[in-house]
C-alpha cells in the first residue's frame, strides 16, 4: 500500500485566524495557490480559500471567513493515497490537509500527488528488468533513489520526439515525471539508461537536478552501453538531436513558454 505520507508536501504554507484577507491576497499572489490551512500552534483549525474572500473588505479576518476544522475532509499520513484519490474525486476536492492523531497539521496531498505515485509504480518494472539483465552478465550492484546533476548526465540515446519532449516539459513543471534511471560510474558521471525525454526537457528547463534511481555497477571497466555512446559521439544532453521536420526547436520553444506561462 502506498501511503499519503509518502507524496505528501511537508512544508506547507499556512495561515492564521488573525490574518486578513489582504494577506491572503498576498500570499495568492506570491505562491499561485488558492487555498491555505488555517493554523493556530501547529494545529489545524480551518482551511481559507479565493472563493471565501471574493468581494469581501480586505481587513476582514481570515477566522470570520474560513471553513472551521469541524466542516472539513481531511486524510492522514497513513491513509491509502488511491483511497484518498477515490475521497477526492466524489467530493471534488484538488487537495486536503494532512493531520496526525493529534490534528497537527503535518502536510497537504494533492491530486497531482495522488497521480504522481501511480505514474512512478511503472518506473520499478523497468529497473527491475535492467537490474536483472546486469546481473545475468555477472555484474554486482547496488540501487539508491537520489538527485543526480543534470550536467552530468551522459545519454545513450541519440534522438528524441519533440512532441513527447514537450509533454516531459509539462509534467516536470507540474511535479509528475517519473524519475530517470541512471548508472554510476568511477568517472564521476551518470549513464541514462531510461529517461531521455525528461532529462533534456530538464535541461532546456534549466533545472539542475533529477529524482533517480541509480545504480551503483562493481566494475573498473567500461560498460557496452557506454561504449556504444561514445561511438555515436554521445558526450552530454546536447548531442542528443530533437527529430521533426519543420525546425521543431523554434515551435517546441513557443509552446513550452506558452505552457509555462499558462501553468504560472
Amino acid at each position: 500500500m502506498v501511503k499519503v505520507a509518502e507524496y505528501m508536501t511537508k512544508n506547507v504554507i499556512t495561515v492564521k485566524e488573525d490574518d486578513t484577507v489582504k494577506d491572503v491576497i498576498r500570499l495568492i499572489r506570491e505562491t499561485g495557490h488558492n487555498s491555505f490551512p488555517v493554523v493556530r500552534d501547529g494545529k489545524l483549525v480551518g482551511i481559507i480559500s479565493v472563493r471565501d474572500i471574493v468581494g469581501e473588505d480586505d481587513n476582514k479576518k481570515v477566522k470570520d471567513l474560513m471553513t472551521k476544522r469541524e466542516d472539513m475532509v481531511v486524510t492522514s499520513p497513513e491513509a491509502n493515497i488511491m483511497d484518498v484519490g477515490r475521497l477526492m474525486f466524489r467530493t471534488g476536492f484538488s487537495k486536503l490537509p494532512v493531520v496526525d492523531s493529534d490534528n497537527n497539521l503535518v502536510g497537504i496531498i494533492s491530486n497531482m500527488d495522488v497521480i504522481r505515485s501511480q505514474i512512478e509504480k511503472t518506473t520499478p518494472k523497468k529497473l527491475e528488468k535492467i537490474i536483472k539483465t546486469y546481473e545475468s552478465l555477472g555484474y554486482k550492484l547496488r540501487v539508491e533513489r537520489g538527485k543526480v546533476k543534470v550536467n552530468k548526465i551522459k545519454p545513450t540515446q541519440s534522438k528524441i520526439e519533440a512532441d513527447e519532449l514537450l509533454g516531459r516539459m509539462y509534467e516536470i513543471k507540474k511535479g509528475l515525471a517519473e524519475p530517470v534511471i541512471v548508472i554510476k560510474t568511477k568517472n564521476d558521471y551518470y549513464i541514462l539508461v531510461d529517461g531521455h525525454h525528461r532529462a533534456v526537457a530538464a535541461k532546456r528547463l534549466n533545472i539542475e537536478e533529477l529524482d533517480a534511481y541509480i545504480i551503483y555497477i562493481d566494475t573498473d571497466k567500461k560498460l557496452g552501453i557506454e561504449k556504444t555512446a561514445e561511438a555515436m559521439g554521445l558526450k552530454s544532453l546536447d548531442d542528443v538531436k530533437i527529430l521533426d521536420d519543420t525546425n521543431m526547436d523554434k515551435v517546441l520553444e513557443v509552446k513550452a513558454k506558452k505552457v509555462i506561462k499558462n501553468d504560472n
